[in-house]
């Protein structure tokens, strides 16, 4: 009988969640609006989980997401950019409205106009900016 088939079940569907995060992250921080991203975007389905996230849940997912981009960009540890990150998901998250959310919501990544607030909370949180 093997009791811990769910949790690893599980394990793959957060690192799968986590996947997108970061792809949503990368989406957001690029502020070219470039072919190249859209062909990058195609096939990509966003995390059903997402539509039912609280807004604990998204601040938590766009954190993680910034650290591992961060820490790979800065080559640092993610842990070191916790509170750099933590700082930028929510202002990020404060400064969405409700269309940007829910926009966010569906497609597992920032709308144009969120994107715009999120290079913001990356500067006031000093974070560099991806490439």
């Amino acid at each position: 009988m093997r009791l811990n088939a769910p949790r690893t079940r599980l394990a793959r569907t957060g690192r799968f969640a986590l996947a997108a995060c970061l792809l949503s992250t990368l989406a957001a921080c690029n502020a070219g609006n470039r072919v190249s991203q859209t062909a990058a975007l195609e096939g990509y389905t966003p995390d059903p989980a997402l539509k039912r996230a609280s807004r604990t849940n998204l601040t938590g997912r766009v954190a993680h997401a910034c650290a591992v981009t961060q820490s790979r960009l800065q080559k640092v540890e993610e842990t070191s950019l916790s509170a750099p990150c933590g700082c930028y998901a929510e202002r990020t998250l404060r400064a969405m409205d409700r269309t940007e959310i829910a926009s966010y919501r569906a497609t597992g990544y920032f709308s144009d106009t969120a994107k715009a607030k999120a290079l913001d909370a990356l500067d006031s949180c000093k974070l560099p900016r991806p490439v």
